[in-house]
């Protein structure tokens, strides 16, 4: 089988995946490197446990109104593993068997696990933004002042893993009322003691401490020509941004904050460690983060990294 075509339900109706097949399921998800990478870490866990010969990982479109539709037949076709992006980590919740403790606080799963009764969920975006930060930025959640840009699926893993890690102070930010509302209900279900103040993207808070991260967990920059979600002359200069979005690899946000000196990084480091945890999940084995990378960095035509 091919692993670097863009499937849609219609294959999934008519094609026998053989072997041991996992997936990433999005809408749009052309622009996806999480084939290259994962078949990059398959390769090598097979060179030395046989048990991973057969393993191979796809890439489907499936939109939203077909998402319940195609989630059976993914199991039905012996999926051991799916992988979530946007728009269907919230929609999966009500759609699936089981959902891990982390996961349940965070209204959204991104990782799926194959059961005799349908999917179990997990969310490893949480830990792959924490690698993701540590690693390029020096950030540890623990402590820190944080602008949160969105209320969807990486935004409630963020926003619940800012919490669980006991961060200073935490902003939420969001173009929707109604679907920041949703998030905020999340958060206040949980306990701690870090406070929660929500603003409209069009307007910063006022009175921000003087060094923090921001992190952009909207669409806004997956789309040539998109604007910044926030306006990154208000920030004060001690502020790092943080973008979850790595194709493209420079967003608007990012060569703003450039601009003005401020330290960045795109949300490559995220994906490819979130990435890794799934795969430990399914396969329950250690997973080599710098052979992802190097495929990943590949396929987006960028020099190597090593984390």
């Amino acid at each position: 089988m091919d692993t670097e075509k863009t499937y849609t339900l219609r294959d999934l109706e008519t094609t026998e995946f053989s072997g041991t097949p996992l997936a990433v399921i999005g809408h749009p998800i052309r622009h996806s490197v999480s084939p290259a990478m994962h078949n990059a870490a398959l390769a090598k866990l097979s060179a030395t446990d046989s048990r991973f010969i057969d393993w191979a990982y796809y890439r489907f479109d499936i939109a939203p109104e077909d998402f319940a539709q195609a989630l059976p037949l993914f199991h039905q076709r012996n999926f051991l593993g799916l992988n979530l992006t946007i728009p269907h980590k919230v929609q999966a919740m009500d759609l699936i068997k089981g959902v891990s403790p982390d996961a349940k606080c965070m209204g959204a799963v991104n990782t799926l696990v194959w059961d005799e009764l349908g999917y179990d969920g997990f969310n490893t975006d949480g830990y792959g933004l924490s690698r993701g930060l540590e690693l390029d930025l020096g950030v540890s959640l623990k402590g820190a002042n944080v602008i949160l840009l969105g209320s969807g699926g990486a935004a409630r893993a963020a926003a619940v893993q800012c919490v669980l890690s006991g961060c200073a102070q935490l902003y939420v930010g969001n173009r929707s009322p109604e679907r920041l509302q949703d998030l905020m209900a999340v958060l206040g279900a949980m306990s701690g003691d870090v406070p929660v103040q929500r603003f409209a993207l069009s307007e910063l808070p006022q009175d921000l401490p003087e060094q923090g991260v921001v992190v952009n967990a909207t669409s806004l920059g997956l789309q040539l020509g998109d604007s910044a979600p926030i306006d990154v002359a208000q920030l004060p200069a001690g502020w790092d941004i943080y973008d979850m979005i790595y194709n493209p690899s420079a967003t608007a946000l990012l060569e703003q904050a450039h601009a003005r000196g401020l330290p960045i990084a795109n949300g490559l480091s995220m994906l490819i460690h979130q990435g890794a945890r799934s795969l430990e999940i399914w396969s329950h084995s250690d997973v080599d983060a710098h052979t992802m990378m190097t495929a990943a960095c590949h396929a987006l035509k960028l020099p190597p990294r090593y984390d």
